[in-house]
């Protein structure tokens, strides 16, 4: 990886208070920092491009392991549960991530532009893959790194950055794979918009046949297609989020484990209880008794993958 893209990170967190994640002048890009290896936090991960300049880190979703180390870049295309942690850094050489939001709509356009799709595989999609990132998309990140001492000239610049690396992605030896992840067939985009959908309501009760009739598929087409997309299935897809949402609700607005079990979609506490207990190791009032917020707020957004708040900005399409 670019000693410059590591230098100019080095740089611009030591010039930040706190521990991360550091937000920048561009609100679609994050910048992570880790002086230790960390254990294992379950978060959920946005659509995001995060770019490992030094150290590693790991992420799990569902039955799926990235390692994803210095000049490599983890793609997700799809907001999906992860269980993430940093696998290697030190005081010396901390691990240092650049967590870049997807702009799908640009994506899709420079792959037109490629003609990349034209030859979309049959085989069912996948959601998040590990690719280099060296030579040009590396140049790509440190040019992007250096906006952040011109904010006029981030509105400009950083759209075209932005589409210089889509093509640098999908020009590459992992075009074909990186263009069909992020763009999808038009069975794969149905897929989308029902995890799309069962996302906002997971706290609802949900059948597989609606899921299936949002993508206008059959049941068992449906589940095999979000099974290869996230690497679970729709309603581990669903616990995980309901988990994660309960966790934050008791840590972040200091809520009961009875309040929030029903806010997340529990009819049974002890369901919620065992489930969570799963999970995170412990049950839920133990769990949170053991942590104080503001070491729990540290835990979500330095030990798991890159946050949430990296927004996936085409959701046009999405039925609600």
């Amino acid at each position: 990886m670019s000693r410059q893209l590591i230098d100019l990170i080095l740089h611009y967190t030591d010039a930040q208070a706190g521990h991360g994640p550091y937000v920048t002048p561009i609100a679609d890009v994050l910048i992570l920092r880790s002086d230790q290896e960390k254990p294992p936090t379950h978060r959920l991960f946005a659509p995001a491009i995060c770019i490992v300049a030094q150290g590693a880190k790991c992420a799990v979703f569902g039955d799926r392991s990235f390692e994803y180390r210095a000049g490599e870049a983890l793609i997700v295309s799809v907001t999906a549960p992860s269980l993430g942690r940093v696998i290697q850094a030190s005081s010396a050489e901390p691990c240092l991530v650049m967590a870049i939001a997807l702009d799908l709509a640009l994506m899709r356009d420079v792959a037109e532009g490629l003609h990349v799709l034209d030859s979309m595989s049959a085989d069912c999609e996948r959601g998040v893959l590990v690719t280099d990132f060296t030579g040009p998309l590396s140049d790509c990140a440190v040019r992007i790194m250096r906006l952040f001492d011109t904010p006029q000239a981030i509105d400009t610049i950083y759209p075209l950055i932005m589409r210089e690396m889509c093509f640098w992605l999908m020009a590459g030896p992992n075009g074909q794979r990186i263009a069909e992840l992020l763009v999808g067939s038009p069975s794969g985009k149905r897929v989308r918009e029902a995890l799309e959908w069962l996302r906002h309501c997971f706290s609802q009760t949900v059948r597989l046949e609606q899921l299936a009739a949002i993508a206008q598929m059959s049941t068992s087409a449906f589940h095999r297609q979000f099974k290869a997309l996230t690497s679970m299935t729709p309603f581990q897809y669903q616990k995980k989020l309901r988990l994660i949402e309960a966790r934050r609700l008791m840590t972040s607005e200091g809520i009961n484990a009875e309040s929030a079990a029903f806010r997340v979609g529990y009819a049974s506490q002890s369901q919620f209880s065992r489930e969570y207990g799963r999970t995170f190791g412990e049950p839920p009032r133990r769990h949170i008794r053991n942590f104080s917020i503001g070491e729990f707020a540290n835990l979500s957004v330095d030990d798991g993958p890159e946050p949430i708040q990296l927004r996936n900005r085409d959701t046009s399409n999405v039925k609600h």
